[in-house]
């Protein structure tokens, strides 16, 4: 992650400015100008991490909307070598400690906290889905169900857990859906349109429900195919069908998929599977801020 890219610089500096955070009246009235602490990010529950970069990055973002003396913006983040993205944590382990200024750590610890809640419940959620068909050859997918302007950080939190990207925008591939198939004058026409117009090294990927919808973007040459809301039963027999094919087509079954089914989806054979709840349904982890003075 490329925290330090203008589009996540932007996001991260909204985020405090949404907060008022160099605007902070309470910190401003009751903390002594010049006091130091440190502050320990830590894991109130078993969570995967993710988040932890942008730390410093909002640190530094804080010092362009609230200058202060060079002696008081001077910070450092410390994190043991084994604590990054990705890894998992125990309840009670110190994710990173920061030294700085008591009123800039006051400040910014709410919304250092709501982004690292936010990823690290994506994580931590995705992770349990990456474990529930481990030793198939499946692999968990996420969607574009994700809270606007977050798309970027959500995805990345679900790389962190061990899942797949799907495509990260709508002009990062192509997905013939339902819709696109009754207003584009069926799923015959629909196909070939894509199919004679597409980018260079585009595949058009099509959502089929029926058997007879799948035996219609076969015929039609679809290059992947997306088998929605079928029963692991459905989904078995059209990837024994879909096998019979001359050419290697990527299947991806997606809707009505929970960790007590996904399972058994992964045992079919298909190789992605796609749940939009690892963005749009995430528990928030449970990591809090202890801020202590550091001695004069």
């Amino acid at each position: 992650m490329d925290w330090k890219s203008s589009r996540i610089d932007t996001l991260l500096e909204q985020a405090l400015v949404e907060d008022q955070a160099a605007s902070d009246a309470t910190t401003n009235l009751t903390i002594d100008p010049n006091l130091r602490a440190s502050a320990e990010i830590l894991a109130r529950e078993e969570l995967v991490v993710a988040g932890l970069g942008a730390v410093p990055h909002f640190l530094e973002i804080f010092a362009r909307l609230d200058p202060r003396p060079p002696a008081q913006t001077r910070f450092e983040v410390i994190s043991h070598p084994e604590m990054f993205d990705g890894v998992r944590a125990h309840k009670g382990q110190v994710l990173a400690v920061i030294r700085h200024n008591a009123r800039v750590l006051l400040s910014c610890e709410r919304v250092i906290l709501n982004l690292m809640q936010h990823m690290s419940g994506i994580a931590t959620l995705t992770r349990s889905f990456v474990d529930a068909i481990h030793g198939t050859h499946a692999r968990v997918l996420d969607t574009r169900k994700t809270v606007p302007g977050m798309r970027t950080l959500e995805k990345y939190a679900v790389l962190c857990g061990g899942g797949t990207n799907h495509r990260i925008d709508l002009a990062s591939g192509i997905l013939i859906k339902n819709n696109h198939i009754s207003l584009g004058g069926g799923l015959p026409k629909a196909l070939e349109n894509a199919l004679a117009h597409r980018l260079p090294g585009q595949r058009v990927q099509v959502e089929v429900r029926t058997p007879a919808e799948l035996e219609e973007a076969l015929k039609g040459g679809a290059e992947a195919l997306l088998l929605d809301n079928m029963t692991p039963a459905e989904v078995a027999r059209s990837i024994e069908r879909i096998k019979k094919e001359d050419r290697w087509i990527p299947t991806e079954a997606s809707g009505g998929i929970v960790l007590g089914n996904i399972r058994s989806y992964a045992e079919t054979g298909v190789d992605f599977i796609s749940v939009g709840a690892l963005t749009h349904s995430a528990r928030a982890a449970d990591i809090s801020m202890r801020i202590t003075a550091e001695p004069s």
